[in-house]
C-alpha cells in the first residue's frame, strides 16, 4: 500500500469517526464557529468537532506542528481537504487570521511573532479582521493616508479603515499604515499587527443592503502599537500587503466551497420551480443555463487544482491565479443571477410570506454582488491580469 493511500484511509476514519453527523453539512451563517477571545458554539456537536481538530491541528492542517497546525505536506493537505469534502464536513472554526494573517505571519514573521501569535490562531483563541481600505483609498490601495508616527519604541495611529469585516467582534487587526508621507505612496507603508481592545480603537457597523452589519469603518486615535509588531521591515509593508491580498483573492476564487448560504444551487432551484413530477428541468433554456453553470463551475475546479499540483512539482506559473479571483467571482453573480430568475417571485423574499431559503436567496444574490468588489474590484482585476499576467502595455 502506497503512503497516501495509506495517509488517506487514516484521514477517513479519523473524519468518520470523529466528524458529528450534523456537522456534516454546509453551514448557515449562525451555525459558524468564529475563534476568538468570546468564541461561542451553536450546538454542543460544534463544540466537539471544534475540540478534536483543534487536538490534532486539523484547523490548520498545513502549518508545522510548533505552531499548532498538524505538518502536513502538500499532498498530505490536499488529501485531507478531499477526504473533508467527501464528507461534507463543515470548517471546525472561521477566522481570517487562518486564511490571511496567519500566512503572513508564517512568511514574513520573526519567530517571536510566530510563536506568539500562530498557536492562538490553531486554537481559536484569537479572531483577526484586516485594515486595508480607507474612505479615500479602496481600489488605490496604495494612496492608504492612515498614519503611524514614531514615538520612541511605538508608533501612534491615526485615521481610519473602512470595510473591515468583523472589526467590532475581532481580537486583532492587521493593518496597513502610512509611516513616511515623503516616501512614494507603495513606499512608506508599514504592516501592523496590533490588538483591536487598545485604547483609542473604536469600531463602527455599517448595515449593508441585506440589513447584515459585518461590515465596519474603524477609527484609530492615538493608538500606541509597540514598533515589534510590525510585520516584516519598516515602510516596506506593501511587499506583505501584496501577499496578503493574494491569500484573500485565492480564497474568493472559490466562493462556491467557502461560502455561507441556504445551501441551494441552480439545479435544486430549477427543480423546485421548474421541474416536473420526476424533477427534470422541462425549460430547455433554463436546462441549459443550468448546464453551463456546472461545467464552468467544475472547469474553474480543476483549474485550480491544477495549478495546485503543478506548484507541488515546482513547475508553477504564479501568473495563472490572478485569474481566478475574477472568474471566481463573476462566476458567482451569474450563479445567483440564474437562481432568482428561475425562482421568480419566490426571489423577492424578503418579509412575511417567504420561506427562510427564499429570504435567504434574496440575501445570497445582493451578497455575491459585493464579492466582485471585495479584494480588488473585478475592473482592477482585469487591469492586473493585462499588466502582470499578459505583460501588455499600459498606454
Amino acid at each position: 500500500m502506497s503512503d497516501s493511500k495509506a495517509f488517506r484511509q487514516e484521514i477517513r476514519a479519523w473524519l468518520e469517526e470523529n466528524c458529528p453527523e450534523s456537522m456534516r453539512s454546509k453551514a448557515k451563517p449562525e451555525e459558524q464557529v468564529w475563534g476568538g477571545r468570546n468564541i461561542q458554539f451553536p450546538s454542543e456537536d460544534a463544540r466537539v468537532w471544534f475540540e478534536r481538530c483543534v487536538e490534532k491541528g486539523y484547523c490548520v492542517p498545513d502549518w508545522p506542528k510548533e505552531y499548532g497546525g498538524a505538518g502536513f505536506d502538500q499532498k498530505q493537505t490536499r488529501i485531507f481537504q478531499q477526504e473533508m469534502t467527501r464528507l461534507n464536513c463543515r470548517p471546525p472554526q472561521v477566522n481570517l487570521g487562518i486564511w490571511m494573517a496567519g500566512p503572513a505571519i508564517l512568511e514574513f514573521g520573526t519567530e517571536e511573532q510566530k510563536r506568539e501569535h500562530l498557536p492562538k490562531i490553531a486554537r481559536g483563541e484569537i479572531r483577526w479582521c484586516q485594515g486595508y481600505s480607507e474612505p479615500g483609498a479602496g481600489s488605490d490601495l496604495a494612496g492608504l493616508q492612515c498614519k503611524a508616527e514614531s514615538d520612541g519604541d511605538e508608533y501612534v495611529i491615526n485615521g481610519s479603515k473602512i470595510w473591515t469585516s468583523y472589526a467590532d467582534h475581532s481580537d486583532w487587526i492587521y493593518c496597513l499604515v502610512r509611516t513616511d508621507s515623503d516616501a512614494p505612496k507603495h513606499n512608506g507603508i508599514t504592516f501592523l499587527l496590533f490588538d483591536m481592545a487598545s485604547e483609542g480603537v473604536e469600531a463602527k457597523p455599517i448595515e449593508l443592503i441585506t440589513g447584515e452589519t459585518h461590515f465596519c469603518q474603524t477609527f484609530f486615535d492615538n493608538v500606541r502599537v509597540p514598533k515589534k509588531n510590525a510585520l516584516g521591515e519598516e515602510n516596506k509593508g506593501w511587499t506583505v500587503a501584496k501577499r496578503v491580498l493574494e491569500f484573500e483573492r485565492d480564497m474568493m476564487s472559490d466562493m462556491e466551497s467557502t461560502a455561507v448560504n441556504s445551501g441551494q444551487s441552480p439545479r435544486s432551484i430549477g427543480q423546485k420551480f421548474l421541474g416536473d413530477e420526476d424533477g427534470r428541468v422541462t425549460d430547455e433554456v433554463f436546462r441549459h443555463a443550468i448546464a453551463k453553470h456546472e461545467v464552468q463551475r467544475r472547469g474553474l475546479e480543476m483549474s485550480q487544482q491544477r495549478m495546485i499540483d503543478e506548484y507541488m512539482q515546482g513547475i508553477g506559473d504564479p501568473r495563472i491565479a490572478m485569474i481566478f479571483k475574477y472568474v471566481g467571482t463573476e462566476e458567482e453573480k451569474s450563479k445567483y443571477e440564474l437562481m432568482v430568475k428561475m425562482a421568480g417571485e419566490h426571489s423577492l423574499g424578503w418579509g412575511e410570506g417567504y420561506t427562510e431559503n427564499e429570504i435567504q436567496m434574496t440575501k445570497d444574490w445582493m451578497g455575491a454582488k459585493t464579492h466582485s468588489i471585495a479584494g480588488g474590484t473585478s475592473e482592477i482585476q482585469l487591469n492586473i491580469i493585462a499588466k502582470r499576467a499578459l505583460g501588455l502595455p499600459e498606454k
